[in-house]
């Protein structure tokens, strides 16, 4: 079957975890995804958990953001190096790299330079507050957590009038992957009608502000400064998680015909029309005495007697599962989100699959993730037409890998 993106090809020069993200959905919809790693690898090769073995090759973080690609072994620093770059970028689509600004130029390699080796190329950038910024930030190292930190998104998560928190995935680069993507598809897109190619500029910092849709208009246009609530949302009550007999369950009612239904459910009908409660406005503004009335009835029963409950009245709820029994819930399997891939030197080993399922074309994992350099030598030999001596000399003098 033909994927999406056959014939589409990308030099990632990227790593960890923001570039690799949109390299990966690129590769998952059937780009031929070229990752460029220095000689000493992604540095994700060095996070755990790892399988087999403690090295570069045995990472489950690398191989868990790599799969369908192929790596190959180029050292930059080296003057060879730089000229099969370029030669790659002639024959290429779309290069992506999550450095700082100002790498990409020292190495020779900044927009204006790579648009003369070739003006339909798309060239995507992710950093943490992009090109087009005022130089103090430009220049700024920055992680997830401190986009998280700077957008805003920390200041209104965690438990109520507690501690700003992280989220507990990496949402800043995740995100910033996934926007990326959304740019070089456009780009493309309009590379097609034009023949003209484009620099993207990604910016964390940028992605994260442009997700808080309820925390910025409560301040633009409420004059409220947000602040964590928990589980609980801002602007609608019942919507948060609750105490039961054995654990925990999130119950979400996005209207007053739900209210009515729920209160109902569970045995208080004087709540339906109470003078606190009888709108959602009312219920949002008086919500941490909602809650506690709310829990003094869920912890009466257990989650799962709950959740029958709740099913049978078509009321939006769900359990709080933890990693464990989401990999093992039957939704999971059916959707094949939890997918096995045999890996080299690592044996089997379970990824998150691809959502994107289109009905013709989805994104798919079909080859596990690379080992530093499997595919250098190949890469040469046949797409840049290099013999054999010529490959054994850059192996000699440190350009690639032996």
């Amino acid at each position: 079957m033909a994927r999406a993106l056959q014939g589409i090809r990308v030099i990632d020069l990227s790593h960890v975890l923001a570039g690799p993200t949109a390299t990966m959905i690129l590769a998952d919809l059937g780009a031929e995804v070229i990752h460029i790693e220095p000689p000493q690898g992604d540095d994700a090769r060095e996070f755990g958990p790892y399988a087999g073995g403690v090295d570069k090759n045995h990472s489950a973080y690398f191989v868990s953001l790599n799969r369908n690609k192929k790596s190959m072994v180029l050292n930059l620093k080296h003057e060879r190096g730089k000229e099969i770059l370029r030669e790659l970028i002639k024959i290429s689509d779309v290069i992506v790299e999550n450095f700082r600004p100002t790498t990409m130029q020292e190495l020779g390699f900044g927009w204006e330079k790579i648009r003369e080796i070739n003006p339909a190329i798309i060239y995507a950038s992710i950093s943490g507050f992009g090109h087009d910024a005022p130089p103090e930030y430009a220049s700024r190292p920055a992680y997830d957590i401190v986009a998280q930190a700077y957008s805003g998104l920390m200041s209104i998560t965690g438990p109520e009038d507690g501690a700003p928190c992280r989220v507990g995935s990496s949402v800043g680069d995740i995100f910033a992957g996934h926007q990326a993507v959304i740019g070089i598809l456009a780009a493309l897109l309009h590379r097609a009608r034009t023949g003209r190619g484009q620099f993207y500029d990604g910016s964390m910092v940028d992605g994260l502000f442009s997700v808080l849709e309820n925390a910025v208009v409560q301040y633009t246009v409420a004059h409220r400064i947000p602040r964590p609530l928990g589980s609980a949302h801002p602007s609608v009550a019942p919507f948060q998680s609750y105490r039961t007999k054995d654990g925990w369950i999130v119950i979400a009612l996005g209207n007053d015909r739900l209210w009515a239904r729920f209160c109902s459910l569970i045995g208080r009908g004087d709540l339906i029309k109470h003078p606190r409660f009888k709108t959602n406005m009312l219920r949002a503004k008086n919500r941490k005495l909602l809650t506690q009335i709310l829990e003094s009835e869920t912890v009466k029963r257990t989650t799962r007697s709950w959740a029958k409950m709740l099913e049978r009245e078509s009321i939006a709820y769900s359990p709080i599962n933890n990693i464990k029994q989401i990999c093992a819930d039957p939704y999971i399997r059916y959707r094949k989100m939890l997918v096995e891939v045999d890996q080299p030197q690592m044996g089997k080993v379970k990824v998150a699959g691809s959502p994107l399922r289109l009905s013709e074309t989805p994104g798919e994992v079909y080859a596990p993730a690379p080992l530093l350099g499997e595919h250098t030598k190949q890469i040469l030999r046949d797409l840049l037409k290099y013999s054999d001596a010529e490959i054994a000399e850059l192996a000699q003098a440190g350009v690639i890998n032996g």
